[in-house]
């Protein structure tokens, strides 16, 4: 029951592919765990092995055991049928940065880049022989609806504004997650079903990283408080992305295409407009999330009123992303600054 339930809810969201979306070749990033597992032989099942091709990263972190997980993701890929590729990475001791975001760099780094050699090779074959044109591969990650509940509790606690609530995204680019709506006890009863075994991560539940405090600690009070809690957040995100796309088409509206707007206008502006129309500048300068941009549109009038209107002078205003507020002959516009 479990396994024609995952796949027929997969199924129907058409990100791989359904009755109505045909099917494209896919990159599957496979770790040995329950949730990549789960999505692997989905994926099979539901575009068959020709159309698949696994890719594990040996981060080298855990010694042993992470040779154990490659050896364990080989001998399931055989058994499927499918293609493995197989990154080996490694990180000096005394590099900076976070670790986690390092790996996740690796990792969706080798995975765009095998899509794309997957995408050259489709090339040289041909066209296909309806003429069509060949579709670009996808890159399919195993995350779940238990790990969107820990992103949207992180990204809440971590950063300001509507978009930390809004949680990861079904399809972004290449990059699809067909598991957003099954949680992760039911990947864990899909491959026990299967019959597939799977490697468990001792890291994920370590309290030295954020998201192991979040699953373990604000997840399980969540839990505590109501049982229903992590279906809420769900539904509340899901509520917040449709609202999201009504205020981003308002956003455009008042830009009219433009990448800039008069200090004038912007103070004619509802608050809640201004701010959006402030953060949507600063983003598309950025080309990422800058939230914190909301939060400067009373410094960016009070500049504007100060003497950069009709003066001909040009003020500037970092208003957080490397980003700076730009206001020249009453006209504001962002920049985006050298990395510190």
């Amino acid at each position: 029951m479990i396994v024609e339930q995952i796949r027929d809810a997969v199924r129907e969201g058409g990100l791989l592919g359904g009755d109505d979306v045909p099917t494209r070749p896919v990159v599957a990033m496979v770790s040995g765990g329950r949730d990549s597992i789960c999505l692997l032989d989905v994926t099979v099942a539901l575009g068959g092995e020709r159309s698949v091709t696994a890719l594990h990263v040996n981060y080298g972190l855990r010694g042993a055991e992470s040779d154990a997980d490659e050896r364990h993701c080989a001998a399931l890929c055989e058994r499927l049928g499918v293609e493995l590729a197989v990154v080996r990475a490694s990180r000096e001791e005394d590099e900076g940065g976070n670790l986690q975001a390092w790996a996740r760099d690796v990792r969706y780094g080798a995975a765009i880049g095998l899509a794309e050699r997957l995408d050259e090779q489709a090339e040289k074959l041909g066209e296909p022989a309806d003429g069509s044109e060949p579709a670009r591969t996808l890159v399919a990650a195993g995350h779940t609806a238990s790990d969107q509940v820990e992103t949207i509790l992180y990204r809440l606690a971590a950063s300001p504004g509507r978009r930390a609530l809004l949680g990861m995204r079904g399809r972004e680019g290449r990059l699809v997650r067909p598991l957003l709506g099954i949680t992760r006890e039911q990947t864990g009863e899909y491959c026990e079903a299967r019959g597939l075994q799977w490697r468990e991560d001792a890291s994920n539940d370590s309290g030295a990283y954020a998201r192991g405090r979040v699953r373990h600690g604000l997840g399980a009070a969540l839990r505590a408080v109501h049982p229903a809690a992590e279906a809420n957040v769900l539904r509340t995100a899901a509520l917040l992305r449709e609202e999201t796309e009504l205020l981003d088409g308002l956003v455009a509206d008042t830009l009219q295409g433009e990448r800039s707007i008069t200090v004038e206008r912007l103070e004619e502006l509802p608050r809640a407009l201004g701010r959006l129309v402030v953060i949507s500048l600063a983003e598309d300068a950025a080309g990422t999330y800058v939230p914190q941009a909301g939060d400067r549109v009373a410094e960016i009038l009070e500049l504007g009123r100060r003497g950069a209107v009709g003066s001909g002078g040009r003020l500037d205003l970092h208003v957080g992303g490397n980003v700076s507020a730009r206001i020249e002959d009453g006209v504001l516009s962002m920049a985006r600054l050298p990395p510190r």
